[in-house]
């Protein structure tokens, strides 16, 4: 059974996803970009219904099973801690909304489940990824860092499933 993974690296002006098909064993890239929010409306709220207009699009277009999105982590800025709370709300509504399975997963270790390396840089990551998923850099390199973090979100959540999997039938035999 093909599973579809959406990732998601959500914020309140850039949104970055990535959305990956897996059969258990083998990961086919689909698509990956953002929505730019910010560009539309400078207002906070405003914003947030784009952003839910957005990624009601995107779901319902490539109808994932399974959502993939960066956790929480609180910085230096309160404020913008909050507005990235208020963004990933959003973006967990309208998952779930759509019936959609959901998983949360820290920027360092997706890096590691990706690089090998918790601390890579986001070229790094990119890179890395693009060559596991056969992704031409040529007419991707102006893809942003949020879109390849959203698909490193997905491709990462694909290899936990694999895992799970593994096992499962291991416990099993």
């Amino acid at each position: 059974m093909k599973l579809r993974i959406l990732g998601l690296d959500p914020g309140s002006r850039v949104t970055g996803y990535g959305i990956i098909e897996f059969d258990g064993r083998d990961v086919r890239y689909l698509k990956h970009g953002i929505l730019n929010v910010f560009s539309q409306n400078p207002e906070f709220s405003q914003r947030l219904a784009l952003l839910g207009q957005g990624l009601r699009q995107v779901l319902l277009e490539y109808k994932p099973q399974h959502v993939a999105i960066e956790r929480v982590f609180l910085g230096r800025n309160a404020d913008s801690a909050f507005k990235l709370g208020h963004a990933r709300g959003v973006a967990v509504y309208e998952s779930t909304l759509m019936g959609c399975e959901f998983h949360e997963y820290t920027t360092r270790e997706v890096k590691k489940g990706v690089t090998g390396n918790g601390g890579a840089e986001k070229s790094e990551v990119m890179s890395v990824l693009y060559r596991i998923l056969n992704i031409p850099l040529q007419g991707h390199q102006e893809k942003s860092f949020d879109a390849s973090d959203a698909l490193a979100l997905a491709y990462f959540h694909s290899q936990k499933l694999q895992m799970q999997n593994l096992i499962r039938r291991s416990v099993q035999i």
